[in-house]
C-alpha cells in the first residue's frame, strides 16, 4: 500500500477540525412540525454530513428504511404520514449507531412506548455522550497518528504508517462494536447468575 504522507497528515488534521466542531442537534433545535418523508430525509442528510466526500453516495438513510424501522417497530409510527421531533431523534440515534450496533440491539437503548419526555431525556444524554465519545477519539487518534502528523511528543501507541492506521482503527472498530453488544446483554442479568451459567461451561 501506498500513501501520501503530506495528504494522510492533511486529511487528519481537517477531520479532526471538522470533529471538533461537528455537533447533533439539541432536542430543541429538532423541527416539530409535522415533516413529510422526503423533508425528514433532507433533515436528517444535513444533521449527519459527516461522511467523506468520496463516500457520499452511501445513503444515510432513505424512505425504505424509515419505512422499516416504523414496520420492525424500533421507532414510532409516524402521524398522519408526518414525522416530529420524537421521530427524527429516533432516527438520528439509528443512523449514528447503526454502523456500530445491530439493529435490534438499539431497541434497549432507546425503547418504544416511552414518553416524550422519556425520549427528550434519552435523546439529550445521548448528544451529551456522542460530544464527549468524539472529542475523546479525536484524542486517541492524535496519539495514534503522532508520528503521521509529526508532533513532538511521541508515545509508544503511535503508529508507523498510514496501513499500520487503518488496520489498528479496523481493529480498535472491531473491538468496541464487541464491547457494547456484550454489555447490551448483560441488561437484567445479575453477577450470580452470569458466574454461575460460566462455571457451567467450564
Amino acid at each position: 500500500m501506498n500513501y501520501d504522507k503530506d495528504l494522510i497528515a492533511h486529511k487528519l488534521r481537517r477531520w479532526e477540525k471538522y470533529q471538533n466542531s461537528f455537533q447533533l442537534p439539541q432536542w430543541e433545535e429538532i423541527p416539530d412540525l409535522g415533516l413529510y418523508m422526503e423533508q425528514v430525509i433532507t433533515l436528517i442528510k444535513g444533521y449527519l454530513d459527516y461522511f467523506p466526500p468520496e463516500l457520499k453516495e452511501e445513503q444515510v438513510i432513505t424512505a425504505s428504511t424509515i419505512n422499516n424501522y416504523v414496520r420492525t417497530k424500533i421507532m414510532p409510527e409516524p402521524r398522519k404520514k408526518k414525522y416530529y421531533r420524537v421521530h427524527i431523534a429516533y432516527l438520528i440515534i439509528i443512523c449514528t449507531l447503526k454502523q456500530s450496533l445491530s439493529i435490534a440491539t438499539l431497541q434497549k437503548l432507546i425503547p418504544m412506548g416511552i414518553s416524550e419526555e422519556e425520549v427528550q431525556e434519552k435523546y439529550s444524554a445521548y448528544v451529551r455522550r456522542h460530544r464527549q465519545a468524539s472529542d475523546y477519539f479525536v484524542g486517541a487518534m492524535r496519539l495514534l497518528a503522532a508520528k503521521i502528523l509529526d508532533h513532538r511528543e511521541i508515545t509508544e501507541v503511535a503508529v508507523e504508517d498510514t496501513e499500520d492506521l487503518i488496520t489498528k482503527t479496523a481493529i480498535i472498530s472491531g473491538l468496541t462494536h464487541l464491547l457494547a453488544e456484550k454489555l447490551l446483554l448483560l441488561e437484567g442479568q445479575d453477577l450470580e447468575t452470569v458466574a454461575a451459567h460460566e462455571e457451567g461451561k467450564a
